[in-house]
């Protein structure tokens, strides 16, 4: 069975950071492209980050590029994201998906997967709670 679990959430002022993780149980995660995305109150799913299987390539959406990075450790069945200068609009519940067959980094964040059926994903976890607030 695949496991999804994410971790490292919490609560952080503007221009702050945290490092979100996403750990897999029950499959390795080399043969899967890993999706970040993350959803606010009242809003769509929205897509953050994609990071190849490797961990060489990224791939990141608009409002992100250039505060978030994505990063894996196959070692230890791990990938990361960093997000640094944290803003408001930043709030959310975050997730990490699964996907065996994906085309990160050349796939578009922000159009190319289907966040609300979830229908190119293999596995993705219950999310962790992000919050950015003075």
């Amino acid at each position: 069975q695949l496991q999804i679990v994410e971790s490292g959430g919490g609560l952080v002022q503007p221009g702050g950071s945290l490092r979100l993780s996403c750990a897999a149980s029950g499959f390795t995660l080399d043969y899967y492209d890993i999706v970040w995305f993350r959803q606010a109150p009242g809003k769509e799913r929205e897509g953050v980050s994609c990071v190849d299987k490797s961990g060489v390539s990224s791939n990141y959406g608009d409002s992100v590029k250039g505060r978030f990075t994505a990063s894996r450790d196959n070692a230890k069945n791990t990938v990361y994201l960093q997000m640094n200068s944290l803003k408001p609009e930043d709030t959310g519940v975050y997730y990490c998906a699964a996907l065996e067959y994906g085309n990160c980094p050349d796939s578009s964040i922000d159009s190319d997967y289907d966040f609300a059926t979830m229908d190119d994903f293999d596995s993705w976890g219950q999310g962790t709670q992000v919050t950015v607030s003075s």
